[in-house]
């Protein structure tokens, strides 16, 4: 099995009335290799509907809104493709990002996941490198390699002290993940509790280690407002709980609360 780009969508997952969105549809327009483009929202509106008129995109409509996994499980369950990348609205992926995952899936029919490096905007910079993205290299760069992608005991010590995998630059297969992959539990860490379970599965977890998008950091984001609620730290100790007894699962945290010194503007 050959995976091609027509078994491929994006899926942008869209909220209100967000004033990146245009930005982000055109990173995929123009795209090196086309794939197939969708926009899912549970929050309809005059402004969505016109982009997706403007760019012939289809919208499709969560009836039932909760949070942000139930949101994003309802386009990745909805669109046809077997292979989809959840795209945010406010994030920019490199021209050739579907290119090179393609290359690195082609001929991986089991791997449950496949996603890549990334660089950071912040006040209209762009951050190649800070602390916070040498860390994360460091703790997928095992999975770069082909000998340790199937490997549960690696994708278990990584998760162990931190969420490494950045969403919008993962490419699932869902005949691996299966369907509705999203914790609908957690608000801000749906996404760090989707990648523990799905840690737990048969196949390979294929890290890119080249940085393919650039993740938009903002006082207005879903992740800067709740990491203002202290509801990250609070979900994030009961992933570590998971990993470790509560006492290091506690200090863990606080040394990984340092992080979001790197989302607050």
């Amino acid at each position: 099995m050959t995976i091609t780009s027509n078994d491929h969508a994006f899926v942008i997952c869209a909220y209100k009335e967000n004033p990146h969105i245009e930005e982000t549809i055109n990173s995929l327009k123009n795209q090196t290799v086309k794939s197939n483009i969708y926009l899912s929202t549970s929050t309809p509106n005059e402004y969505l509907k016109k982009i997706c008129k403007k760019y012939e995109i289809e919208m499709l409509i969560n009836p039932h809104p909760k949070n942000a996994g139930t949101d994003w499980n309802y386009g990745y369950d909805h669109v046809p493709e077997n292979f989809v990348t959840i795209a945010h609205q406010d994030d920019l992926y490199e021209p050739t990002f579907l290119e090179e995952t393609l290359k690195f899936i082609k001929d991986e029919s089991d791997f449950i996941i496949c996603f890549t490096d990334y660089n950071e905007l912040k006040l209209g910079k762009i951050e190649k490198s800070n602390l916070l993205l040498r860390i994360k290299r460091f703790m997928n760069w095992p999975l770069s390699k082909k000998c340790m992608q199937k490997n549960k005991f690696i994708r278990r010590r990584s998760l162990s002290i931190g969420c490494a995998i950045c969403c919008p630059t993962v490419t699932f297969n869902k005949k691996k993940a299966g369907l509705s992959v999203f914790d609908t539990v957690y608000i801000n860490s749906c996404d760090y509790k989707t990648w523990c379970d799905l840690a737990e599965l048969d196949g390979k977890f294929i890290y890119i280690n080249k940085p393919l998008l650039t993740h938009r950091i903002y006082s207005e984001s879903a992740t800067s407002k709740n990491l203002g609620n202290n509801i990250r730290q609070k979900e994030d100790l009961e992933i570590f709980s998971r990993y470790w007894p509560k006492p290091i699962a506690k200090f863990i945290n606080k040394v990984y609360a340092l992080s979001e010194k790197s989302n607050k503007i």
